[in-house]
Parts: structure tokens; C-alpha cells; sequence
């Protein structure tokens, strides 16, 4: 199913279609403020396990990122972390950024993983915004596919509906995507350092 939402002014009627489709376990497509991602509910593993089975990829290597509405959600998801790391993250969100930090116990079992991290983002986009808010919670998305890859990387939603149809619930026509991933802040060690250049510029 596709869905056209104004990028804008979301409508509510379709923000909660989307929302009860994630709620129920269903694997999404949404726009971002960079490119086009897979996404699924925090707390639904077997559609977590979908996407890492369509990116071919085992479930407990995924590196899939935190996607929050704003920074209040962080601290339940991370470690404490100095002050100086806080201000950077109010500094980059909303904003094309995603910061690396160490997961706390109480990220649910769906990362769960040897590397104990997490990727948080809080995307400047008003769709992601609201499906996140009516949802209730943070939900879990990745790129379609690395962005190592030697292909074109699909940024017309229509486009996308074509190709990914059959493997997902539904996908949220944002309008045309960005070919850009995010900026990657690796904020685990003594210093935060830039591993990704992407959209995002940020002075560290």
C-alpha cells in the first residue's frame, strides 16, 4: 500500500493508519530529513527480524538506528553521558545526525548485541515526527540498502512502492528523498568523532 501524506501538514487520519500498522507489526518504508528507510516498532522483534532478513543481515549484527521525536526519549535508551555530549545532541536535532552512544539495559530485547551501542536520530521531518508522537514511543529504521552498494540509491516513493511492495505493509509517500545519508557522531569514546560524513555539518 502506498500512502501519500503532505510533508507539511501530515494528516491525522493517515499518520494513525501508519502508526496501527506499526503497532501491529508491520514493516514500513518512511521518508527522513535524508533518504528513504526501512522501519518497524520498537518492541515488535519478529518485524525487526524482517528487515535485517530483507538487508541480509543476522538480526544481532543489525546496526539499525533509534529514531525519537525529540531528546526525551535518549536518556532511557543510554548511559549517562557528559554534559558536553547533551548540548552537542541539542545543538544537531532535530537534524540530519545520527549519534552513536552506549545503550542503556532497559533498550528493548531487539538490540540486544555484543557492541552494547545504540544509533539515536531525530529527524527534522514532519511525517516522521507524527507517526513517531501517535505511536507512542521511538521506532527502529535503517537504510533500504548500504550505502557501500554500486547502485542508485532510490529516492522517487512511487519508485520505491514498485520495487518493495511485496516485502513490506506499506510505504509513506513523503515526497521525493535525498540521496544523502546522515552524519555518524561515534560519541562512545573520550572525544566525539565524525565516522560518516552525510547531510548533516557539525562542529564537534
Amino acid at each position: 500500500m502506498l500512502v501519500k501524506v503532505h510533508p507539511d501538514n501530515p494528516e491525522a487520519r493517515k499518520i494513525d493508519q501508519i502508526a496501527q500498522t506499526l503497532l501491529k507489526g508491520g514493516v514500513i518504508i518512511i521518508p527522513t530529513d535524508t533518504i528513504y528507510a526501512l522501519a518497524c516498532d520498537l518492541y515488535q522483534y519478529k518485524a525487526f527480524e524482517q528487515i535485517a532478513r530483507m538487508k541480509d543481515i543476522r538480526a544481532d549484527k543489525a546496526n539499525f538506528s533509534l529514531l525519537c521525536s525529540d531528546l526525551s526519549n535518549v536518556s532511557e535508551f543510554t548511559k549517562p553521558f557528559d554534559r558536553s555530549i547533551y548540548k552537542l545532541l541539542n545543538k544537531a536535532f532535530p537534524g540530519p545526525f545520527t549519534f552513536i552512544l552506549e545503550a542503556s539495559s532497559h533498550l528493548p530485547s531487539v538490540f540486544r548485541s555484543r557492541k552494547k551501542t545504540i544509533g539515536l536520530r531525530v529527524p527534522d521531518n514532519k511525517i516522521v515526527q507524527a507517526i513517531i508522537e501517535k505511536v507512542g514511543h521511538p521506532i527502529i529504521a535503517t537504510s533500504l540498502h548500504d550505502m557501500d552498494e554500486i547502485k542508485i540509491y532510490p529516492t522517487d516513493p512511487e519508485e520505491i512502492f514498485e520495487e518493495y511492495n511485496h516485502q513490506v505493509d506499506l510505504v509513506v509517500d513523503g515526497g521525493i528523498g535525498s540521496i544523502v545519508p546522515s552524519t555518524v557522531v561515534d560519541c562512545t569514546g573520550n572525544e566525539p568523532v565524525i565516522t560518516r560524513q552525510g547531510l548533516g555539518e557539525i562542529i564537534l
